[in-house]
């Protein structure tokens, strides 16, 4: 999915020119890294609410369109008002289309009614994580990463060894050596069997 966001540069600083910019329906923000200047932005807060909506924005290289001249960037943070429905503030990285990025993408698990841990065992499943930090080139960065959980067993875990991932791309814990749980089935006592001996009589 591509998603492109536009921006425009800023030159007023501080937090009354941040205030006038939020009362006109804009966000102010900051475009940094790339072996360029940090460059402040604002954007259009309805655009950029709604965009933060969608799981891709969050994982995905965006493009920024920044008063006609378009950068690859990634999100690296954002702040919101403690109540109201309000971006106060955006942060956005450049990326190097040759070098390594590091970036949380979410985890969908599938298949999880057809498990034989749920679906024979009565089993529940349990998620460990929800999202994986990867590294790769930006062109090879993934949405989001598939746990299918079709063969699980009650008492199995899922580990992120076993997931295929997309080539160029490699789990950062697992580059470390650590082979995190993803997901697992909780058995729950008497399961299935004590369901059809109930039945039966």
């Amino acid at each position: 999915m591509s998603i492109e966001m536009n921006a425009m540069k800023r030159d007023a600083q501080g937090t009354g020119a941040s205030r006038r910019l939020r009362r006109a329906g804009r966000v102010p923000g900051i475009v940094y890294g790339g072996g360029s200047v940090a460059q402040a932005v604002d954007l259009n807060h309805k655009e950029l609410f709604f965009g933060l909506k969608n799981e891709a924005f969050h994982s995905s290289v965006l493009t920024l369109n920044i008063d006609g001249a378009k950068e690859p960037v990634l999100l690296r943070d954002f702040q919101m008002h403690p109540y109201k429905p309000l971006v106060l503030h955006i942060d956005f990285q450049r990326v190097d289309a040759n070098q390594k990025i590091h970036m949380k993408v979410p985890l969908h698990f599938v298949n999880s009614e057809v498990a034989p841990g749920v679906k024979l065992a009565g089993g529940v499943v349990s998620h460990l994580m929800t999202e994986a930090e990867v590294q790769c080139l930006p062109s090879a960065l993934p949405e989001f990463i598939e746990v299918d959980l079709s063969k699980l067993e009650a008492g199995q875990t899922i580990h992120l060894s076993d997931l295929p991932l997309p080539a160029g791309v490699e789990f950062s814990s697992l580059s470390r050596g650590e082979d995190q749980g993803v997901a697992n089935i909780l058995a729950i006592r008497g399961g299935a069997a004590a369901d059809e001996g109930a039945t039966a009589a």
